[in-house]
């Protein structure tokens, strides 16, 4: 799940600890002033959720990345012995809870429509599916979704050259990637959403980026699945910012 908070690493802290042993990891991003955290079951978001809203204030945000709230996505994603129904209902029910305990309007997005339409439409020409028609006055609201592993993916030009992250965003951008060109802090990345990355994965990302332009670094944000990482030759996993132990199985067997 991801919140509108990177910078201030004590409530980042407060955060996380709020998910208890259903933590995998967490990627805090001060620039993007927002944290990516890797929770398992339906108590944890909820417990995170909570301490989020009670916490942090839209009104006094500003960061690379676009949000609608200070909870901003909570993605639902089978794993293990769970489908895509499975997670549609965790959906529905974080969705319902939210709005009753929390007073926080809802958009839903996964099966229906996508994220991207959610961050275009919401309030405008979307309605919120729980929780009240008008945003929280310090919390916003939430994208509460249901979909399959997606891998989010950094890669970091070497020039500073806000235009042709943009380029590059929109030449990558296709069915397996989300990508979007931005300015962060002195630099500038291409940041994507690998959302097929059994297709498309950090490998396919990274060359087609630096197949157009100099790269200066790739990022990981959060986790990938197992059967992503052992598709990279184990040579490229330093240059690509991955390690044995940033894979969701790895993380699972070590709780």
């Amino acid at each position: 799940m991801n919140v509108s908070e990177g910078r201030r690493a004590e409530v980042v802290d407060a955060l996380a600890a709020a998910a208890g042993d259903a933590l995998l990891d967490v990627h805090r991003d001060p620039h993007h002033h927002r944290s990516v955290l890797t929770v398992i079951g339906e108590d944890a978001p909820r417990a995170v959720a909570t301490t989020a809203v009670a916490s942090l204030d839209l009104r006094d945000h500003t960061g690379a990345h676009p949000r609608i709230g200070v909870v901003d996505v909570v993605p639902f994603v089978p794993l293990g012995g769970s489908d895509i129904d499975d997670a549609v209902g965790a959906r529905h029910r974080f969705a319902a809870w939210a709005a009753d305990e929390l007073a926080l309007p809802c958009f839903l997005y996964g099966p229906e429509r996508s994220l991207p339409e959610v961050r275009r439409g919401a309030f405008r020409s979307i309605a919120p599916d729980a929780g009240p028609p008008a945003p929280h006055p310090s919390a916003g609201a939430a994208a509460v979704g249901a979909r399959p592993v997606l891998v989010a993916y950094n890669v970091w030009l070497a020039e500073p050259d806000l235009d042709r992250a943009r380029l590059l965003a929109e030449a990558v951008r296709g069915p397996a990637v989300r990508a979007l060109g931005l300015r962060v802090g002195e630099g500038v990345q291409v940041s994507m959403n690998l959302i097929d990355p059994s297709t498309v994965g950090p490998a396919e990302a990274y060359d087609a980026v630096a197949a157009q332009a100099e790269v200066a670094r790739a990022e990981l944000v959060g986790l990938v699945p197992a059967t992503v990482l052992a598709a990279v030759p184990r040579r490229r996993w330093a240059e690509l910012d991955l390690a044995e132990d940033r894979s969701i199985e790895a993380r699972l067997a070590a709780r």
